[in-house]
């Protein structure tokens, strides 16, 4: 999106990458079908240490015009949920997308080549890669996160940001699936691959969407979102049934079919499997009309609000971005370039600028993207 927008303004660019393969975390992403953007995309969708750092950027380059990017290639799309949009055939059509307007802008592309070493010059930078010597007026480091190594992510743009004195925020992994402790893993591993529609909270933030059960611990959107908000120690809190007052519906069941055993009842309103193992976990039993009022309000309270402290997360190999990088106040809002080193820009992921899952961060890439390429 960088080199486009600038190569559209007369700029001679070069785009270096260092693996095989270019736009591997587009391929990857959505599964093969690329969650490009999201049509409710907004500043609120994203943490930071300053959380108005991205207003500049996402307001000048909207989701709305990425679509009209899309559309205009031919490229058809769908919503799948809460504004989460996908390519009907692949990934491989955002990535041509991008090389096709890189194409028309006159930018030219190399693979497998290492930048080794950069220096400041006068006029600009000089660079030693395992292609040879080049020069630049700007230099811009579009290379990510430390999420996907698999994908070819690396700490560059931090080492970079390092050299020229920038100051890089903690990072850790985050839109990633959550370990259990070996006693809660114990029970909920035999329920390994069942999703289940529930609202998870921690420290005041709240997703509500599907949760999956792993042969590691949690994943699934919900789970997810609320890993860019956990700190190690602290616990979730997952309602199993959001969109359901359990204690009056159970009353209402017990009314109407007083001898049926309450893991038949609930096997009506989730996995089977999930009650049966909920269930005797929590030593919840017998037939509704064995179970008084305040029965009901316990097992309700417990269905929830459970309380689950997560030993830890899956880490960088799974996660679907990196929290935290570069420290926002390094850069200018509206051009991405670095205050202390005129030319020199940080655009993505690399930046403390952290999407939720669904598109966000995609849209994020387009906007930081073309704020940089229309300043260089």
């Amino acid at each position: 999106m960088c080199a486009a927008t600038a190569g559209y303004r007369g700029k001679s660019v070069l785009v270096i990458e260092h693996t095989r393969k270019i736009g591997r975390k587009i391929l990857m992403s959505g599964g093969g079908r690329c969650n490009f953007t999201n049509i409710h995309n907004s500043p609120a969708n994203f943490l930071s240490e300053n959380p108005h750092f991205c207003k500049s950027a996402l307001k000048r380059y909207p989701a709305t015009q990425f679509i009209e990017l899309v559309e205009r290639h031919g490229i058809e799309f769908h919503e799948k949920t809460l504004g989460q949009l996908f390519c009907n055939e692949s990934s491989k059509e955002i990535l041509q997308l991008l090389l096709t307007e890189c194409e028309w802008a006159g930018v030219e592309l190399v693979s497998e080549t290492r930048v080794e070493k950069i220096a400041a010059e006068a006029n600009g930078f000089h660079l030693l890669t395992s292609g040879g010597e080049m020069r630049c007026d700007s230099l811009v480091i579009a290379t990510g996160g430390l999420s996907i190594p698999n994908g070819g992510a690396t700490a560059f743009a931090f080492d970079v940001a390092r050299q020229f004195g920038l100051k890089v925020l903690d990072t850790r992994a985050a839109l990633v699936p959550f370990t259990l402790q070996p006693a809660d893993l114990e029970y909920i591993k035999p329920l390994s691959g069942i999703a289940h529609p529930v609202s998870v909270s921690c420290n005041g933030t709240r997703f509500e969407e599907s949760m999956l059960f792993t042969h590691r611990g949690l994943s699934g959107p919900a789970i997810l979102q609320i890993s860019s908000y956990w700190n190690p120690g602290d616990s979730i809190e997952i309602d199993l049934f959001p969109d359901l007052n359990l204690e009056e519906w159970l009353k209402s069941q017990r009314d109407q079919r007083p001898k049926a055993e309450l893991k038949t009842v609930l096997s009506g309103v989730m996995s089977k499997r999930v009650v049966q193992t909920l269930c005797d976990h929590w030593k919840f039993d017998g037939t509704l009309a064995e179970l008084s009022n305040k029965r009901l309000a316990q097992i309700a309270e417990q269905f929830h609000h459970w309380q689950l402290k997560p030993s830890g997360m899956e880490g960088y190999r799974t996660a679907e971005v990196t929290l935290g990088g570069i420290d926002t106040d390094e850069l200018s809002s509206k051009t991405m370039e670095a205050k202390k080193q005129p030319g020199l820009f940080f655009i993505g992921e690399c930046v403390d600028v952290t999407g939720h899952l669904g598109g966000h961060n995609f849209q994020w890439a387009w906007a930081s993207g073309v704020a940089a390429g229309q300043a260089v």
